[in-house]
């Protein structure tokens, strides 16, 4: 008989342990319980010997339906996913779970809070750090169960400043995007949500480096966290904090209006929106035929001949 694994090494090796002993208690083999969970017996081994990837959401509530564990696996699954992030992430993760305020400066993708599912994986699949479609699914599903808080009677307060530029990357493709704004303009009329633009008119600010998260959590103390594409920083000591605070709160006072701001959220989803940019080649060469055939108007009006006047009468 396998010799079983030491739970106490990882939450993947706690969450085996727990599987192994439900399934015996079933009395099931693996092959068995993979069949009532419409998965193989080969990946119910790696569940149980905290081998391969971890188990997703989907697979956790199926075994725990096969088992009638009562929803154990379930309850305990999401400590499982938590490490399938890297450690700066882990701690952040589960300080905003408990936070009573979030407030947010996004400079290149929306908030994980705000994002559909296609915008999600879009960005996920391009991180440095996955190491394996198995491992995307964790982090996707991670990031969608997340947002459940927010429809909680006991929800966070939310207020998240937007660079413009978040909204003119077409991360996963137009349709991808326009569901996305959508999904903005729609979180906006939750009563403890806040959304402001910041637009690229306001030059250049305190945060124009990296993303900034605040969290108030329920004892009234504060942390912050910086993010850019490859690391994040989690910073609890107070004046450090403070410090962000005061940049946050510049950035905030930059931003728009929240009415102007889901006005250009509306009018960038619609096509509307006209915001300065760079002529592109093929706009270029309109401007040039434009200009040459004015050009060739002002020639030709110049080199017409005069008619000869009148003869003056004698």
């Amino acid at each position: 008989m396998a010799k079983e694994i030491d739970p106490t090494t990882s939450t993947a090796a706690l969450f085996g342990t727990r599987l192994r002993r439900l399934r015996l208690k079933a009395g099931l083999t693996q092959a068995a319980l993979g069949r009532l969970a419409n998965t193989h017996s080969t990946r119910i081994n790696q569940v149980e010997r905290a081998t391969g990837a971890k188990p997703t959401l989907t697979l956790a509530r199926a075994l725990d339906e096969a088992l009638g564990a009562d929803d154990l696996l379930v309850e305990l699954w999401p400590y499982v996913y938590r490490e399938a992030f890297p450690n700066w992430a882990q701690a952040f993760m589960e300080h905003s779970e408990r936070a009573v305020i979030i407030r947010e400066f996004a400079t290149s993708v929306v908030p994980g809070l705000l994002q559909t599912e296609d915008y999600a994986r879009a960005v996920l699949s391009v991180g440095r750090t996955l190491k394996s479609p198995e491992q995307l699914e964790e982090r996707l599903a991670s990031r969608i169960n997340r947002q459940a808080r927010l429809l909680r009677p006991d929800g966070p307060r939310l207020w998240v400043v937007l660079d413009e530029s978040v909204l003119m990357r077409p991360v996963g493709g137009p349709v991808v995007m326009r569901a996305q704004l959508a999904r903005l303009l729609e979180a906006a009329d939750a009563p403890r949500t806040t959304l402001q633009v910041l637009p690229f008119s306001c030059g250049a600010h305190g945060a124009v480096e990296a993303s900034l998260t605040l969290l108030t959590l329920p004892d009234g103390s504060e942390c912050a966290y910086t993010e850019n594409a490859d690391t994040g920083q989690l910073i609890d000591e107070p004046e450090e904090v403070k410090s962000f605070t005061v940049t946050y709160d510049q950035v905030r006072a930059l931003a728009l209006p929240p009415n102007m701001s889901l006005d250009m959220i509306r009018s960038v989803m619609e096509g509307t929106y006209h915001a300065e940019r760079i002529p592109t080649r093929s706009d270029r060469r309109r401007l040039a035929q434009v200009q040459l055939q004015q050009q060739g108007g002002r020639q030709l009006r110049r080199g017409r001949r005069q008619l000869p006047g009148p003869r003056p009468r004698t």
